[in-house]
């Protein structure tokens, strides 16, 4: 009985450990996050890109609603169509949503940013884009085949990094905590 209930107790510190790491894992991920610029040629694999949406898909919304519908282009001349310079390999994610939904925008951002760091959790690169939303909503519709009430948010690029891409050099300047933070 003893040794079952001192290999019970390693198992649960094992995992706990885990979970302690994984934890660590996660805030490094938002903590160093950059929008990557340069990328290298490679496809995604199927089973990485399924995670990455798989993260969009399990963002928080406001009551539920998950007003989001993700549009996976993987054909470089159509993400070009999106976004100038696509690198071969590159997906561009483009995130929409009912236009007559009242907390749409929140909802599909916080969907964008769970892409966003899912994407680079996994190691690759990423970068969030609202300037091509207005083409995309005028023009690009019936080719991405989003329905006609349906408005895009915002696009997520996800590819892989070139190998000289590291956060240090790539992220843009942050405002320090103490200039945005109060605490009362």
């Amino acid at each position: 009985m003893k040794k079952t209930l001192t290999v019970f107790a390693l198992f649960v510190a094992v995992i706990a450990s885990g979970a302690a790491d994984g934890a660590d894992d996660a805030v490094s991920v938002i903590l160093n996050n950059f929008g990557a610029a340069r990328y290298a040629a490679g496809a995604i694999p199927k089973a990485d890109l399924d995670k990455i949406i798989a993260a969009g898909v399990r963002a928080p919304s406001a009551r539920n609603r998950q007003p989001w519908r993700f549009t996976v282009v993987s054909t470089k001349a159509l993400a070009e169509k999106i976004v100038n310079g696509i690198t071969e390999g590159n997906v561009v994610i483009v995130v929409s949503a009912d236009s007559d939904s009242a907390d749409y925008t929140l909802d599909c951002a916080l969907a964008v940013e769970n892409i966003y760091l899912a994407a680079q959790a996994l190691g690759y690169g990423s970068r969030i884009y609202t300037g091509p939303v207005a083409n995309i909503n005028s023009k690009l519709k019936n080719d991405l085949g989003i329905p006609r009430e349906r408005s895009a948010v915002a696009v997520v690029r996800v590819g892989r990094l070139a190998s000289n891409v590291d956060v240090a050099s790539s992220a843009s300047p942050r405002k320090p905590a103490d200039s945005v933070v109060t605490y009362r």
